[in-house]
């Protein structure tokens, strides 16, 4: 592998553009070898935009340019398993956009595509690379916290449902609703900064009430996609559910893109039998709940800033070129939509599913 990569972006929509391009751009170990969009004109107006060469409407031609080392996926969900299997039997490193796949068959056939070929294969979980959790993650794994026993997260939303009647709410496209759009961020990182225990049974509840609201969101989220006023919006807009875990401890769920609540947040909680943590994405603030010299304290490190995306897009970047250890695995990615798929199951049929 050359010092620099030599990278292609497949799918230049809001995500592209918002979180991915303009971190690689800022990369001098890294170049944009060329983009691609199945939307005709888009991927040429980004090239031309970014001073980027080659500009495709077909990922197949990416995929057989020799001067391409790696793709970063940025398109809608259903094409994310897809798009990785070719491109990594075509000698491609691959970055993907979460979530890894819209079911458990498709993100296994991305894990066994990446032990077959050898070659990389990371989705994105930029939560774990966030200041607050990477601070947390040491805290907890020296031992400050004791054990960690119960925990809840969840990223709930006013009004912030993303693209609607688009492919965000079309389940054969998506794969689901706010549970695997936006559960797989902060179910991802609780479980990771938890120690990664393995979930043995889940109990759900999804609801879809919002479909027809006329209200404007008040999230900037809801910019993502795009909307279509005769659409189909035929997946959930609300996820409440419980989590048992191999170690004995629990976690907490609720994911939304609409409710009638005071306001959007993000946030995990965790206690343990030396101290809790609170994080809520609104005021970016992690919190630490303990003891010391027999007073309650409250805790609030001094971090400033988001980060993870950026942090993630540089940690594959020094995967490929020079050969660190993925944070983030195929394994993880099928672990997690099998999780995401055994919450839909239990909130179809009402009843508990083990794992």
């Amino acid at each position: 592998m050359a010092n620099k990569l030599r990278l292609a972006v497949i799918g230049t929509g809001g995500i592209a553009r918002g979180a991915h391009l303009p971190v690689w751009t800022k990369m001098s170990n890294v170049e944009i070898v060329a983009v691609c969009d199945i939307v005709p004109g888009r991927a040429a107006a980004v090239a031309r935009d970014l001073g980027i060469e080659k500009a495709y409407e077909d990922y197949h031609d990416v995929l057989q340019l020799q001067d391409v080392d790696a793709v970063d996926i940025c398109t809608p969900n259903y094409m994310h398993s897809v798009i990785a299997v070719d491109a990594l039997r075509a000698g491609k490193q691959v970055l993907c956009e979460k979530p890894d796949a819209v079911s458990p068959a498709e993100a296994a056939k991305m894990m066994q595509a990446a032990r077959e070929t050898g070659n990389l294969m990371m989705t994105i979980r930029n939560n774990r690379f966030e200041p607050h959790a990477t601070f947390l993650k040491k805290y907890i794994e020296d031992g400050h916290m004791g054990d960690i026993y119960a925990a809840r997260c969840g990223w709930i939303r006013r009004r912030g449902i993303p693209g609607k009647g688009g492919w965000f709410t079309t389940k054969e496209q998506s794969g689901g609703g706010p549970l695997i759009d936006l559960g797989v961020h902060f179910i991802d990182v609780s479980l990771w900064l938890m120690g990664n225990p393995k979930p043995v049974g889940v109990s759900a509840s999804s609801f879809c009430k919002f479909a027809n609201t006329e209200a404007a969101s008040d999230s900037v989220h809801s910019q993502f996609g795009e909307a279509k006023s005769e659409g189909t919006f035929d997946v959930e807009d609300l996820v409440m559910g419980f989590i048992r875990l191999d170690n004995g401890a629990c976690l907490q769920i609720e994911f939304s893109w609409a409710s009638n609540i005071e306001k959007e947040d993000n946030f995990f909680e965790f206690r343990g039998t030396k101290a809790g943590a609170s994080f809520h994405g609104m005021d970016n603030k992690l919190k630490i709940f303990g003891e010391v010299n027999g007073r309650v304290v409250d805790i609030v490190p001094q971090l400033s800033g988001h980060g993870g995306h950026a942090n993630q897009i540089r940690h594959f970047a020094d995967c490929v070129v020079n050969g660190a250890k993925p944070i983030v695995t195929p394994e993880q990615g099928l672990e997690m939509i099998t999780l995401l798929d055994a919450i839909y199951r239990s909130a179809h049929s009402g009843l508990e599913v083990r794992l």
